[in-house]
C-alpha cells in the first residue's frame, strides 16, 4: 500500500484563494515537502465568496501576475480558472490525476458552505484543509465559560496571555509540478479585472505595489523607520507611519504570523519601546477579532450585530451619499479622506472612523451603505474587518463604542492634521488658507476666503449638514431607537 505522503501516492492539488504567497504558506509547504507533484489553482469564483470590487479586481491581476512568476521561478505552475469552484475543482483534479485536495481554511460563511459541500462530494480524495490567514483559529479561543468573545480587550488580554503564535514556515526552494503540461490555465488578461474606459488606477499604482516581494520590502522599510514611534505616528494622517500591510494581508501576500515574528526580531535589535510594539501586536490581533466575530455570528456586511439596530431610523438621501463619496460634504478633513479612498483605494484609519461616523451620525445613512461603497473602491477591503469595523463606529456592532459618540470633523482635523498638510494634498482648493483657518472655511469673513480663492459653494462646497444640528438629530434618533 502507498502511503498517502509518499511521492508514489500521485500530485496534490493545492487550492490556493486568500493567500497568494510562498512564505509561512502552511498548505503550500507542507505540499512541497511530501515530494509529491503540486498542481497550483486559483479560481475567480462566481459563487460563494462576496463578488470583489473594483479596487480589489486591480490588485488581484497584479497580485496574481507576481505570485505567477514566483511559482515558475520554483519550478512550479499556476492554475488560474473562473466560475463555480463545486465544478472546477474536481474537474482539475482529473485533469491533474490528483487523488489530494489540499487548501488553507476560509472564514466567511458562504466561503466555508463552497469549500464543505466541495469535500464532502469528493469520494476517495485526501481533502485537507490547514490554518495561516489570521493567527488564532477561531474553534479554539473561548471564554472561560467556553463562550465566543464579544469583547476585545479580554480577548487579547487571553491570547496575549498565550505567548507568541507559532514561528512561521520558510518558502519552500522547490516546487515539483507534473511531469507534462497538466490542466490547461485560463489567460489572466482574458479576466479582464483592471479598469479600463477610464482607467481610473493610475492613483492606486502609485500609492501601491502588490504582490509578495513588495509586502516584504515595505514591510522591512515600516520596521526600520516607523515601528519605533507607531502608537503616536499611526494617528497622524499627513506622515507614511503605518505598515499599509493590510492589503497584503487581504489578499495573503504576506502572513500574519511572519509580521509578527518580524516586528519582535526588528524591536528587539533596535530596543523599540514595549508601547509602539504592543500598539502593533493589538492590531493584528484585532484584525482576529473581526474574523472570530465573522466566523461565530456573521454575516456582518448585512445584518446587525446589535439586533435594536434593526429598528433604527436610518435616513435615505441619495444625494448627501453622493457627496459623501465624491468628498464633497464640505467639512475639508472628511473630504480629504474620501478623496484619498478614490485616489489611492486606501485611507487613514483614524479617518476611516471619522468619515463613517459623519455617514452614519451626521447624515443618519445606514452603514451598509457606507460599507458597500468601502468593499468597492478599498484594495484592503476584507470581508471581516471592513464590517465589523463600520458597525463599530456605527454603534450596532461587537463591542462597538457608543452610538452618542460622535466624531466632530472639526476637532478631529485640528487635532490629527494641525496645520493642514493631508487637507492640502487632497483638498487643493484650500491650499491658500492659513492652517488655522483650513479645518472651517465657512466659518471665516468673505475678504479673508477671496484672498484664499476660495468661494464658497463654487470652488468649495458649504458644509451640507451642521455640525451641531447634526449631532442632536442622531442623538434624537438614537433616543427613539431605546423608547
Amino acid at each position: 500500500m502507498t502511503a498517502p505522503d509518499s511521492p508514489e501516492a500521485g500530485p496534490i492539488l493545492v487550492w490556493l484563494r486568500d493567500d497568494l504567497r510562498l512564505d509561512d504558506n502552511p498548505v503550500l509547504a507542507a505540499a512541497c515537502q511530501t515530494g509529491r507533484p503540486v498542481v497550483i489553482l486559483y479560481v475567480l469564483e462566481s459563487e460563494g465568496p462576496r463578488p470583489l470590487g473594483g479596487a480589489h479586481r486591480w490588485w488581484l491581476h497584479h497580485s496574481l501576475a507576481a505570485f505567477s512568476q514566483a511559482i515558475e521561478a520554483l519550478g512550479g505552475r499556476l492554475v488560474l480558472r473562473r466560475g463555480r469552484a463545486a465544478e472546477i475543482v474536481p474537474a482539475v483534479l482529473d485533469e491533474a490525476g490528483a487523488m489530494a485536495l489540499w487548501f488553507n481554511r476560509r472564514y466567511e460563511q458562504d466561503a466555508v458552505a463552497v469549500d464543505d459541500d466541495i469535500a464532502a462530494a469528493l469520494d476517495d480524495i485526501d481533502v485537507r484543509r490547514f490554518g495561516g490567514h489570521i493567527l488564532h483559529d477561531p474553534s479554539a479561543v473561548k471564554t472561560k465559560t467556553g463562550n465566543t468573545y464579544r469583547v476585545y480587550t479580554p480577548f487579547w488580554k487571553s491570547l496575549s496571555a498565550d505567548g507568541a503564535p507559532r514561528a512561521p514556515v520558510d518558502a519552500p526552494t522547490k516546487i515539483q509540478g507534473l511531469s507534462t503540461n497538466g490542466p490547461r490555465s485560463d489567460d489572466l488578461a482574458a479576466w479582464k479585472l483592471l479598469p479600463t474606459r477610464p482607467d481610473w488606477s493610475g492613483g492606486l499604482a502609485e500609492a501601491f505595489e502588490p504582490g509578495e516581494a513588495a509586502a516584504h520590502a515595505r514591510f522591512d522599510r515600516f520596521c526600520a523607520e516607523s515601528l519605533g514611534d507607531y502608537d503616536a505616528g499611526r494617528e497622524r494622517p499627513a506622515e507614511d507611519a503605518t505598515s499599509r500591510m493590510s492589503p497584503h494581508l487581504r489578499f495573503g501576500e504576506i502572513s500574519p504570523f511572519r509580521l509578527w515574528h518580524r516586528a519582535h526580531e526588528v524591536a528587539a535589535r533596535r530596543d523599540t519601546p514595549a508601547g509602539d510594539l504592543e500598539r502593533f501586536d493589538k492590531e493584528l490581533v484585532w484584525r482576529d477579532f473581526n474574523y472570530h466575530l465573522l466566523t461565530h455570528f456573521g454575516p456582518m456586511a448585512s445584518r446587525n450585530f446589535d439586533a435594536r439596530f434593526d429598528a433604527f431610523p436610518w435616513r435615505t438621501a441619495p444625494e448627501e451619499l453622493k457627496a459623501w463619496q465624491e468628498g464633497r460634504t464640505g467639512y475639508p478633513l472628511v473630504d480629504a479622506a474620501m478623496r484619498q479612498l478614490w485616489q489611492t483605494g486606501w485611507m487613514h484609519n483614524r479617518l476611516r472612523m471619522v468619515t463613517a461616523s459623519f455617514l452614519t451620525k451626521h447624515l443618519l445613512i445606514d452603514w451598509r451603505d457606507g460599507e458597500d461603497w468601502f468593499w468597492d473602491t478599498l484594495v484592503d477591503g476584507d470581508p471581516a474587518s471592513n464590517a465589523s469595523q463600520w458597525q463599530w463606529v456605527a454603534g450596532s456592532g461587537a463591542d462597538a463604542q457608543p452610538f452618542f459618540r460622535i466624531f466632530n470633523p472639526i476637532t478631529q482635523s485640528r487635532k490629527f492634521d494641525a496645520a493642514g498638510v493631508y487637507i492640502r494634498r487632497f483638498v487643493p482648493e484650500l491650499t491658500k488658507l492659513s492652517d488655522r483657518d483650513i479645518h472651517a472655511p465657512w466659518e471665516l469673513d468673505a475678504a479673508t476666503l477671496a484672498k484664499a480663492g476660495v468661494t464658497l459653494g463654487e470652488t468649495y462646497p458649504r458644509p451640507i449638514v451642521d455640525h451641531a444640528l447634526a449631532r442632536a438629530r442622531a442623538l434624537e434618533a438614537f433616543k427613539s431607537l431605546k423608547d
